[in-house]
């Protein structure tokens, strides 16, 4: 089920973003994570439109939108390869039309999934506070 995020997912879908992150992001440093949970919990999850993604009830992963921009989508690595993560793009496809992500460059699972998905990279750009290369990329008008 795919549903609204709520203040009450706050805790529970930052230590979702904290687990995948590690896992994709072993090359940020725990500074640069640790102001980016801030961050999740001030600025990104109550200003983005953000879906929740659950199994048998518990929250396992969410999708976080800025108009047609997918400002984030973390998944529990636990359900990596199982689905989950295109049921949340195919959901926001659906609300939104064509998205674009902006991913690091040296993020080889998200790249790796987006790929799949059908995105296509359109640009790139230093993102300043990582000193990380950020690739965008675009999806098709149909999936």
């Amino acid at each position: 089920m795919i549903r609204q995020y709520q203040s009450s997912d706050t805790e529970t879908l930052i230590s979702i973003w904290m687990s995948a992150s590690k896992l994709a992001h072993p090359f940020l440093g725990d500074d640069f994570l640790t102001q980016e949970a801030i961050n999740m919990r001030t600025l990104y999850l109550p200003n983005a439109e953000t879906w929740v993604i659950e199994h048998t009830t518990v929250p396992i992963g969410f999708i976080a939108l800025i108009g047609s921009e997918i400002g984030g989508l973390f998944l529990d690595p636990a359900y990596h390869g199982q689905g989950y993560g295109h049921r949340m793009v195919d959901h926001a496809w659906k609300l939104k039309g064509p998205l674009r992500v902006d991913i690091f460059e040296r993020n080889t699972i998200g790249r790796r999934f987006y790929d799949r998905t059908g995105f296509k990279q359109t640009g790139q750009y230093l993102h300043e506070a990582s000193g990380e290369i950020i690739l965008t990329m675009t999806m098709p008008s149909t999936l």
